[in-house]
């Protein structure tokens, strides 16, 4: 096998392309099909990506243009709109690099706040014109109050959430307004298309079946609203409020356990609202619990053992698939429209929240491995293109879509925004520091009388 050191010496001196980095990936023999990675590995890769990605970063951002008004940020490519947990991302991504860059995650919470009507609801979708509410009326997935919590905590100041507060308040009841289930104490989707795992074999498009299936990821994302709630109330010396949203957090996690936790088959399932029967598939959305402490430490190990780091499941040569090798619709089809490719293809969104769960239940040098592995499938991209795409072939290591066919124009204009995280990964990896998407990381701003 040849060593990944050795690979990075070659490279540069043979003019070799950089998809042969991920050609040799196969032959690892480390713990399963991903390449074995030191601190020297991770240093070495930090080294040779943050300089390309410090080219294509800005890329992601533009500044405030009518409805707008703030500089916002954007996938790239021949995306120009400000996308929910695109931006979220994107911004987290920032922020984690220096604090001055936790302004744009700011910006991205002030332009959706701004978009907020009297119901609490704000599109997932912001263009210069005004909200683009795609898909029906789709409310943006639950990110918002995290991300006000996480840029008050990288800047350092709380005091610009008194005057959105009652607009981050307003959100989260519209939310349980309309995707929350009492008899369940869960939330759903609408549909497949609202998550942003476009075509999830967990949840269905179909449009005789709408919000039908109580889901484990929008579950997971509303808890950690819930929680960056409480922490805001606190530093602005709500405390009644601070105790309401902490309580929310608590049933919530209560209510996945009880009705979402499937022990005999070690993982979490999304449930139909009708009758409690679980959708058994092992998509992208059963690990997302895993970012947060839902589970006793032995039950997430045995699931991560079982699922994320088992060939016939989630993990390839290239990184960790969005759906089971195992399940019949498993494909790595080059899809965009009419929607992208959930079904097997390497996404890093999803990749960076299954590192954030191996870190999380000890298995770290399964995180590092995961994170030299992205970054050599990213540098063999952008070596190629220029730039990157938007996800990967889990079985070839090759980028996927938007291919120049599925571009405006037939031009490949490549893609960044979230892609970005596998600078964090690697950093998170080599540094063990906290992640870009941490919460409750303090920050020197403290308590707001």
């Amino acid at each position: 096998m040849i060593s990944f050191p050795k690979l990075m010496n070659i490279l540069p001196k043979s003019g070799l392309p950089r998809k042969m980095i991920a050609a040799v990936l196969a032959q690892s023999a480390a713990w399963a099909p991903l390449l074995a990675a030191d601190s020297g590995d991770l240093g070495r890769m930090l080294g040779e990506l943050s300089p390309v990605y410090a080219r294509l970063s800005p890329q992601s951002i533009r500044p405030a243009q009518g409805y707008i008004k703030y500089d916002y940020l954007i996938p790239a490519g021949y995306y120009d709109q400000m996308w929910d947990w695109d931006g979220f991302f994107i911004g987290c991504h920032l922020a984690n690099q220096s604090p001055e860059q936790a302004r744009y995650l700011k910006w991205w919470v002030l332009d959706f706040v701004g978009a907020v009507d009297a119901d609490g609801y704000v599109a997932g979708c912001l263009t210069p014109k005004g909200p683009h509410p795609l898909f029906g009326k789709f409310a943006m997935k639950p990110f918002l109050a995290q991300g006000a919590l996480i840029a008050s905590e990288r800047l350092g100041d709380y005091e610009w959430l008194r005057s959105i507060w009652p607009s981050l308040c307003k959100v989260a009841s519209y939310r349980e307004r309309t995707q929350f289930d009492p008899s369940w104490g869960l939330f759903y989707w609408d549909n497949s298309m609202q998550s942003g795992a476009d075509n999830n074999v967990a949840l269905t498009n179909a449009e005789d079946d709408r919000s039908a299936i109580l889901a484990v990821d929008l579950c997971t994302f509303q808890l950690r609203e819930y929680k960056a709630m409480a922490m805001m109330a606190g530093k602005l010396g709500k405390a009644g409020e601070e105790a309401e949203y902490a309580k929310k957090a608590e049933e919530l996690r209560l209510a996945m356990l009880k009705h979402l936790w499937f022990a005999r088959d070690a993982t979490f399932f999304n449930v139909r609202r009708s009758n409690g029967e679980a959708v058994r598939r092992i998509s992208y959305s059963n690990f997302v619990p895993l970012i947060c402490d839902i589970l006793p430490k032995d039950d997430a190990r045995a699931m991560i053992r079982r699922y994320l780091l088992n060939p016939d499941h989630m993990l390839s040569h290239f990184g960790l698939r969005s759906l089971s090798k195992s399940d019949p619709d498993y494909n790595n089809v080059s899809m965009i429209k009419p929607y992208s490719n959930w079904r097997g293809p390497v996404w890093i969104n999803a990749n960076y929240l299954y590192f954030i769960g191996l870190r999380r239940y000890g298995f770290d040098d399964e995180a590092s491995q995961l994170a030299v592995t992205l970054g050599a499938m990213v540098l063999s991209d952008i070596g190629k293109w220029g730039s990157m795409h938007e996800n990967y072939n889990a079985e070839t290591g090759e980028g996927l879509a938007p291919t120049p066919d599925q571009s405006p124009g037939h031009v490949f204009r490549g893609f960044v925004g979230w892609n970005l995280l596998v600078e964090d990964m690697l950093q998170e990896a080599l540094n063990g520091r906290g992640g870009a998407i941490e919460m409750g990381a303090g920050g020197s701003g403290g308590h707001i009388p």
